[in-house]
């Protein structure tokens, strides 16, 4: 079966005043689909960078990448744009929910650039809530819940529109045990019983244990993981 994600030689550098600074080198790397890895790495790895590329948040320099079978280093802005709106549900270590609108509303957001009409996009919206445990907190505003629930919120948001694969870039990294375990346990359920493809950057070696297989980086270039 085709890998999901497929990486191969890819590489990425920025520029910093008049110096060229290489992120990642060489990098080759095949994600199966309904896999769930965590990315691991010392600050400055390259680890968000390359969870920025599979994302089509950035672009690389050189190398394959496709996903979903879509060469994604060839769409433009707008077509990467649609493509992410599509493809990709993405889970921050801030949530980035909207003070100003409910947990269903935040949840909702991806849905209102579809063709739903407002009583499906409330069925999503339910379901999708009710996946994460907070179908009693819908027109709760993200003040009025902890950090764990708007992480749940943030997650519901990001699996909404059933997307081709789960980006999450230090998902617990700003809650505390009880609430990270709630988190994790609710990403394996996603990987478990919805089948989704999760790629998790982590820096708890605990978190990262919940994945199938761990990956590390150091200064730009893809060790062997442990698993």
């Amino acid at each position: 079966m085709q890998p999901i994600v497929e990486i191969h030689d890819l590489s990425k550098s920025y520029r910093r005043g008049g110096q060229i600074v290489p992120v990642l080198s060489d990098i080759d790397l095949d994600i199966a689909r309904g896999d769930f890895i965590g990315l691991m790495g010392p600050s400055g790895s390259g680890k968000s960078t390359l969870l920025n590329l599979i994302a089509g948040i950035d672009k690389p320099d050189s190398g394959i990448l496709r996903v979903g079978g879509v060469d994604i280093t060839v769409l433009s802005e707008s077509q990467l744009a649609d493509w992410r709106a599509e493809h990709v549900g993405f889970i921050f270590q801030f949530y980035n929910l909207i003070p100003v609108l409910t947990a269903f509303e935040n949840a909702e957001l991806p849905l209102l650039l579809t063709s739903l009409s407002t009583r499906e996009r409330r069925q999503h919206v339910e379901a999708a809530l009710n996946m994460v445990g907070l179908a009693d907190r819908m027109e709760h505003y993200p003040s009025e819940l902890s950090g764990g629930q708007q992480q749940r919120v943030a997650i519901a948001r990001a699996i909404i529109s059933d997307p081709t694969i789960l980006v999450a870039d230090e998902p617990t990294g700003d809650l505390d045990r009880v609430s990270a375990e709630e988190i994790l346990t609710l990403m394996e359920r996603l990987n478990d019983e919805l089948g989704k493809t999760i790629i998790m950057v982590t820096h708890d070696p605990h978190a990262a244990q919940r994945a199938h297989s761990i990956k590390r980086l150091d200064k730009g270039v893809l060790q062997d993981g442990e698993r």
